[in-house]
């Protein structure tokens, strides 16, 4: 089971419902290099229309590996892209975009497809190396089989690594996907090779009810092991049952279970997820007896 959780969560401290202002998220990161706990990826998400922002709580010895959030503005995350590639304190580790927002309303090429091509040239117009990967989103879940086809088409002409961005939640109930819904995704994006990233919802390690809300949330546990079914080659409804299992004794038993060549392959199809405690995550995988790391107290305050 080693290295099935390094590197995992990437820092969302600026969205929902933790929403730390951006003073307190720099501060927190920082604190969060510093512990250097290794199921934190260290890398920081930033909306591109963030960017002037996030530099000016900088200091002089900082050095941060950033993930821009693309906007529905090309020209403006093409922009922050420069302005990352410019400045010596930070990295560019990634862009995730939604695409919805880009996609033409009648167009003879497939949607999602004329979207990515939007996207595909503010990266190349902004600089970004082709190291850097794109993490596509669709309109919801059930647009990612048709966007896994389009990312799995361009693999070669991108001229840099491309992947799908999974909303398994958020601030309204109809943010969070149908379980057959997210499993359906999970196995286009497995069979066709193509890395999934996860965002939004996953604040606990196993699947639960907030009882503020009333939401019923997938735990970044099952989306981890769902997508390791995938990677297996098992159905969709396998998949599904593993989002859907609410036992945390199982679901530690099942990553235990993951071979070191299955947790490589299921990590290089599962690249992390954005979480907005880098508390919480550390805390509960100690608690299940998956990791000997004890969270840093400067992961911030628990999700609700």
């Amino acid at each position: 089971m080693t290295g099935l959780l390094d590197a995992l969560v990437d820092d969302a401290g600026l969205f929902p419902p933790t929403s730390l202002d951006m003073p307190s998220a720099v501060r927190r990161h920082r604190a969060d290099l510093a512990a250097a706990e290794p199921m934190l990826a260290h890398r920081f998400l930033c909306p591109a229309a963030r960017i002037g922002e996030f530099l000016a709580e900088l200091a002089p010895e900082d050095r941060v590996r950033i993930i821009l959030i693309g906007g529905a503005d090309p020209a403006q995350t093409r922009e922050a892209i420069r302005t990352v590639t410019d400045a010596p304190a930070l990295t560019l580790a990634g862009i995730e975009w939604a695409l919805a927002p880009l996609a033409p309303a009648a167009s003879g090429t497939e949607p999602m497809a004329a979207a990515l091509d939007v996207a595909l040239r503010a990266l190349a117009e902004g600089g970004a190396g082709p190291d850097v990967i794109l993490f596509a989103e669709p309109a919801d879940v059930t647009g990612a089989a048709a966007l896994t086809a389009a990312l799995a088409a361009r693999r070669e002409s991108a001229g840099r690594p491309l992947g799908l961005k999974l909303r398994c939640g958020g601030v309204l109930p109809e943010l969070f996907p149908p379980a057959a819904d997210l499993a359906s995704a999970l196995v286009a994006a497995a069979g066709a090779g193509i890395p999934v990233k996860a965002t939004a919802g996953l604040h606990h390690a196993v699947r639960h009810t907030d009882p503020a809300t009333g939401f019923t949330h997938f735990g970044y546990l099952n989306v981890l092991l769902a997508s390791a079914q995938a990677v297996r080659g098992r159905s969709a409804d396998e998949v599904a049952s593993v989002l859907l299992d609410t036992d945390a004794g199982r679901l530690a038993d099942l990553a235990r279970s993951l071979t070191p060549e299955e947790v490589r392959r299921v990590r290089s199809g599962f690249a992390s997820y954005g979480s907005c405690s880098t508390s919480v995550p550390v805390r509960e995988a100690a608690d299940l007896g998956l990791s000997g790391h004890a969270a840093s107290p400067a992961g911030g305050r628990s999700p609700r």
